[in-house]
């Protein structure tokens, strides 16, 4: 891992960042400025943006959910790991995680932050919601933090938890009221997931958000 950490040291102006995940300091290496990293040619292919470079409130909430949970034993998939906040939860609650992004950078940061809050080493790999390959595999526990913020990423979020959660699993999916949340909520329906909602406070100075929790089951058949 120094070896890593020096590679992305030297190819991004970096930052430290420190936070509390269940009761515990953690300190993050991430971009300085996630618009150092926007690309032109990125956004023109598909619109896309690295928002995997901020730290959301949606990861903080569910990062300290998920690290109170007992996944020993269980295997989990964080779709959209950023930085790799809710992986550190997942992992410190004994999960076997597996991070995918749909940038390569993404992996690097996720895995290189696991790896020095908590020893471990975490399974990455770049997923692409609208092409979800075949052999990712289906998983005890799916998490996704603020994941809903354009109408299509509705129905793709919806399929990728489908392909991927196994039956009698739990996704939890954080979001602070997305554009794309109730069409979510719709198209998940569609496809035999029910959802609960469990509102969550997020003050840090003058930001103040409520998160949900969206816990997803499939129905019973």
């Amino acid at each position: 891992m120094t070896a890593l950490r020096a590679d992305l040291v030297r190819r991004f102006r970096t930052v430290t960042r420190t936070l509390r995940v269940a009761e515990r300091d953690v300190t993050l290496l991430s971009p300085a400025n996630a618009d150092d990293l926007i690309s032109e040619d990125d956004y023109v292919k598909d619109e896309r943006l690295p928002y995997w470079a901020d730290l959301w409130p949606s990861a903080q909430i569910l990062a300290n959910e998920v690290a109170i949970m007992r996944l020993k034993g269980q295997s989990v998939l964080e779709l959209g790991c950023g930085l790799g906040v809710v992986a550190i939860g997942a992992a410190m609650a004994g999960g076997t995680v597996t991070a995918t992004d749909y940038y390569d950078d993404s992996l690097l940061f996720a895995r290189l932050n696991v790896r020095a809050t908590t020893g471990q080493s975490i399974a990455t790999r770049m997923v692409d919601w609208s092409d979800m390959p075949a052999d990712l595999g289906r998983f005890d526990v799916v998490l996704a933090s603020d994941v809903l913020y354009e109408h299509r990423y509705a129905s793709l979020v919806a399929d990728a938890i489908a392909r991927t959660l196994v039956r009698g699993g739990e996704a939890i999916v954080a979001d602070p009221g997305r554009i794309a949340l109730e069409e979510f909520r719709e198209e998940c329906a569609d496809r035999g997931i029910a959802s609960e909602g469990d509102p969550r406070p997020y003050v840090d100075g003058e930001i103040k958000q409520t998160v949900t929790l969206w816990k997803l089951r499939w129905r019973a058949e």
